[in-house]
Order: C-alpha cells, then sequence, then structure tokens
C-alpha cells in the first residue's frame, strides 16, 4: 500500500479518535460550547434585550430547552449585566487584561498565539459580570452557575462568544469573546477538546446564524456605521 494512503489513513484515524475523545469529555461537563453568534454588530450593543444577535442566542438556547445561556465577551466599558431575552437569562461575561489595551484598542495576534498554545497566564486576566470585577476564574464562573441555578437551569449551560469584529475581515478575525471563551473550554476540558471545539464553534455561525449572508456581505459598511456611532441604540 501506499506509504501516503497510510499516513493518511493513520492521521484520520488520530483525529477521529481526538474527535471522540473530545466529545466524551464535554458531553459529560457542566458547560455546552456552541460558537460564535456574530460577525459584525448590527445593532449596539447586540446584547441587549430585544436587539437581534440577543434573540438569537436565546434561540439557540430554547432549541436546547434551556433556560439561561452564557455570552463571553472581551472587557470593555460595559458592566455585562445579565438580563432577561424572552424566557431565557442570558449571563454575560468579560475578559479583563491588566496588559492589554482593552475591546477598543488593536488585536496583538501574537500574543493571541501564545494564549492559544500555552493558556491564559495566572494573575493576567480579571473577570467582569453585573458590574462585579473577579480576580479568578473560580469566582468568576461562581458567579455564572449560581445565576444559571438561580434561573432554573438544568444540565449543561449552552455558551457562545459574542464574536463581533470592530475591524479588519470577520472570515478570519474571530471578534469579541474568542480568548475567554477558548480559556474556559481549555480550564474545564483541557486543550485538545478546546481546540476541537473552537474549530467547531468558527464553523457554527455559518450553519445556523440567519443573519451571515448579511453581515458578511456588508462588514464594512456595519464597521463604519458602527465605529461613526450609528448603529448606537437610541
Amino acid at each position: 500500500m501506499n506509504l501516503k494512503i497510510i499516513a493518511s489513513v493513520i492521521l484520520m484515524v488520530i483525529i477521529g479518535l481526538l474527535i471522540g475523545y473530545s466529545y466524551t469529555i464535554v458531553s459529560d461537563g457542566n458547560v455546552e460550547p456552541l460558537g460564535r453568534v456574530a460577525f459584525v454588530k448590527i445593532m449596539n450593543p447586540d446584547f441587549y434585550p430585544g436587539h437581534l444577535h440577543s434573540k438569537l442566542l436565546a434561540q439557540y438556547a430554547k432549541q436546547r430547552s434551556s433556560k439561561c445561556a452564557l455570552i463571553t465577551h472581551f472587557g470593555g466599558s460595559s458592566n455585562y449585566r445579565s438580563y432577561m431575552e424572552d424566557d431565557v437569562y442570558i449571563i454575560e461575561l468579560a475578559f479583563i487584561d491588566t496588559q492589554g489595551t482593552g475591546a477598543t484598542g488593536p488585536t496583538n495576534y501574537t500574543d493571541s498565539l501564545k494564549i492559544a498554545l500555552f493558556g491564559a497566564p495566572d494573575g493576567r486576566y480579571k473577570y467582569k459580570s453585573d458590574g462585579i470585577v473577579f480576580n479568578s476564574y473560580e469566582e468568576a464562573m461562581d458567579h455564572v452557575n449560581k445565576l444559571a441555578r438561580e434561573n432554573g437551569q438544568e444540565g449543561p449551560l449552552p455558551m457562545a462568544w459574542h464574536g463581533n469584529a470592530r475591524n479588519g475581515n470577520p472570515l478570519f478575525v474571530q471578534g469579541c469573546g474568542f480568548p475567554l471563551y477558548f480559556d474556559i473550554l481549555r480550564r474545564e476540558y483541557g486543550i485538545i477538546p478546546a481546540y476541537i471545539y473552537i474549530i467547531k464553534g468558527m464553523i457554527f455561525p455559518y450553519v445556523y446564524s440567519p443573519y451571515r449572508n448579511y453581515e458578511l456581505g456588508n462588514f464594512i459598511k456595519l464597521q463604519l456605521l458602527y465605529s461613526g456611532g450609528d448603529l448606537d441604540y437610541r
């Protein structure tokens, strides 16, 4: 048999085993990773009662018979307050980079790669939800899980990352909330399932978002409108 064919078969078997291992680990966990919700903002804020991406996340949660959903952000000036969207309680959680420029600053891709390979350094990041800043991951997730319990959550909590790309091509720029989403996956399930479910999460909006064609077809215009304040809720 051709060596290339043998190598391809071995590679496929390894990939299949990794996917199967990851699925087994995640299916028994407390967090159900969905993926990316938005490519760009259509409204600002888009995670606000009645707004399109907020209602879309609630729809994803309802499809899974979930009463709550977790959305991850990269920390800016917002308090990231949790709220009701229809019958679903949306829990917002943001990463605060104590060594970075915040949500409005330029993306440091080298730094992002280091985090993807080695995880977030201990002590560098803080977390914010409901106006409260948490110094550790454990404190932040205790808050998240407490809110989920209080609002009737049963079973794993669906989790998505915001995904809004403020600038650049959203086909490549994974947008707001991506680092925290990865960090939660890595901490909860380990590095291999984190990689597998990040790839799945990148594909998710192309399959499930009804706004994908509009957002991707108009992303430059929408980014300019957002930068000019024309998408702000009034």
